[in-house]
């Protein structure tokens, strides 16, 4: 059988110190999209226009900015001399049949730490036993429509017309799905605030 069409997005946290590293890419079916370094995010497809695209681009340092700016407070806090590295995976496929699937996953120091269950947008534990880092994690992101509504939009509407557009030859969002290609970068960045928030408190025996 063809093999679906794919839009993937990695994005890499790495916390030591107060300090924080981003480092991450997207990919259209194989293609190269978009890559992020430390503040930086850079298109590398034209998909979206120069003028929106500078936009996004400021958003993505914003959100970025306001991570690393949390990370430096709990730091102050509560000092931790030890690495944190988290990475985010997310994206869609679409089979040649019509159908989709959608994902996203997160890891905490090579570990499985959640996942989002896209059809009825709920976040999902998948540390190993009972862990109140990834207990108050999970906590903490199912308060926002951001996270999880909006999140489950993106990956279900937003990431699959994507993959539709290409699949019609156009490689251009239609008019009706205008939602920026690197949304999927922001929410990303505000999950990893909510996880920041719950392993900086937990760490303080706060959780």
């Amino acid at each position: 059988p063809a093999a679906p069409l794919t839009f993937t997005m990695v994005h890499y946290t790495r916390v030591f110190e107060g300090n924080c590293l981003f480092w991450g890419n997207a990919s259209l079916d194989g293609r190269l999209s978009h890559v992020l370094e430390g503040h930086n995010v850079t298109q590398v497809l034209p998909l979206e226009p120069p003028h929106a695209w500078a936009q996004r681009q400021r958003d993505v340092t914003t959100y970025l900015s306001t991570f690393s700016n949390l990370v430096k407070l709990f730091n102050k806090e509560r000092p931790m001399d030890y690495t944190q590295r988290l990475c985010c995976h997310l994206g869609c496929r679409l089979f040649p049949n019509g159908t989709s699937h959608s994902f996203y996953e997160v890891t905490l120091n090579g570990t499985a730490f959640l996942s989002f269950h896209v059809p009825n947008a709920t976040w999902q534990r998948r540390w190993p036993g009972q862990h109140r880092v990834a207990a108050f994690a999970k906590t903490e992101l199912m308060k926002y429509p951001i996270t999880t509504q909006h999140l489950q939009h993106f990956l279900n509407t937003t990431c699959v017309s994507i993959l539709q557009a290409q699949s019609a030859g156009t490689g251009k969002l239609s008019v009706r799905s205008r939602a920026p290609l690197v949304l999927g970068l922001i929410l990303g960045t505000l999950c990893l605030l909510g996880m920041a928030v719950g392993i900086f408190w937990c760490t303080g025996g706060s959780c």
